[in-house]
């Protein structure tokens, strides 16, 4: 199934601290796949905060060159492209690898367009009838890796007869051997980036699209000018720079990943996937395991179907020690 839950996300604390009891301060929010570090930001100037952004202050160049493209487009954040492809395209028949991030869904289908959930097995079979196939790769929320052989094929039969792949990489910055962005500018391929996941600042609302010139030039338009703030083009744009601050960032949460692997493995909810960001546990005891975890102030993603926890990653040694201790209470409660 999309996303249980309708159209909620993670990281609704406030909400969280008024369901459960516990303060806002005390929470140890492991319900996002968003990095919970990341490093020292620059000196914004004033004039990024008196004068209206600007393209050509460097943000673009920098964005390509992490990327590796020769075009982009920023947008505010990578939710603003989902909802904003489905209004370039008409009365299309959209398959979706499920389980995903809900949100693609509900963008595609409030314009209109017709829905087909799909599995991954039944992508060859409904091809032929799609003009939009959308993944998630690493999918959101199983953490499940498709292999760039096997996205490049899907696309080139949707390529044939005009169609397009959509893949959202907002998860793929650890592994960018993964990534399609290399393969952007074919037609009908489009890849979503996301900014705040890997750099650990959801709140800049950055992300970036890579396709060919003209669907760019349509989204631009879609969109307006000014998508991006000033201050968020300026700290974009030094973190993109920062290839040492990346090396660091992507070797601390590849082995943050693995680590927490390790421990749900180690109380008994061995993960069934994930990524560097995140681990994935399908168990038939994820709402008691959620409740349980909640009533001490640590926040999980809860998905229904299938029914199953998602795990981000705690933020320091005092997270991952409560982490591991809560898990123990658990296992030894339910014996």
């Amino acid at each position: 199934m999309f996303e249980q839950g309708g159209l909620e996300h993670g990281g609704r604390l406030r909400a969280a601290a008024q369901r459960y009891g516990v303060a806002l301060a005390d929470w140890l929010d492991l319900s996002t796949g968003i990095a919970p570090y990341g490093w020292p930001l620059p000196a914004i100037p004033a004039s990024a905060w008196t004068r209206l952004p600007e393209q050509h202050d460097g943000l673009e160049v920098a964005a390509r060159d992490y990327y590796g493209v020769s075009n982009l487009l920023p947008v505010a954040g990578s939710q603003a492209a989902i909802q904003a492809l489905p209004r370039l395209v008409r009365d299309a028949r959209v398959g979706i690898l499920s389980p995903a991030y809900a949100e693609h869904a509900a963008a595609w289908q409030r314009e209109g367009h017709r829905l087909l959930e799909l599995s991954e097995a039944g992508v060859n079979r409904a091809l032929e009838r799609l003009d939009v196939l959308l993944l998630i790769n690493p999918n959101n929320p199983t953490g499940r890796r498709f292999a760039p052989e096997q996205l490049l094929s899907w696309h080139a039969r949707l390529a044939e007869r005009g169609g397009w792949l959509v893949v959202d990489e907002a998860f793929i910055d650890c592994t960018p051997e993964h990534s399609l962005a290399a393969f952007s500018e074919r037609s009908g391929l489009i890849v979503l980036r996301s900014f705040g996941k890997f750099f650990g600042l959801a709140g800049i609302r950055l992300g970036f699209v890579l396709a060919q010139p003209t669907v760019l030039e349509q989204l631009a338009e879609l969109l307006g000018p000014w998508a991006i703030s000033g201050p968020s083009r300026v700290v974009a744009t030094a973190l993109l720079q920062d290839h040492a601050g990346q090396r660091l960032q992507r070797e601390r949460l590849l082995a943050d990943g693995e680590r927490l692997a390790t421990l749900l493995s180690a109380q008994g909810f061995a993960p069934t996937g994930g990524c560097a960001l995140f681990q994935f546990c399908c168990t038939p005891s994820a709402a008691e395991l959620h409740e349980f975890l909640a009533a001490q102030g640590i926040l999980t993603r809860l998905f229904a179907s299938p029914l199953s926890l998602r795990f981000g990653l705690p933020a320091d040694e005092q997270g991952w020690q409560r982490l591991q201790q809560a898990l123990a209470s658990f296992a030894k409660e339910s014996q």
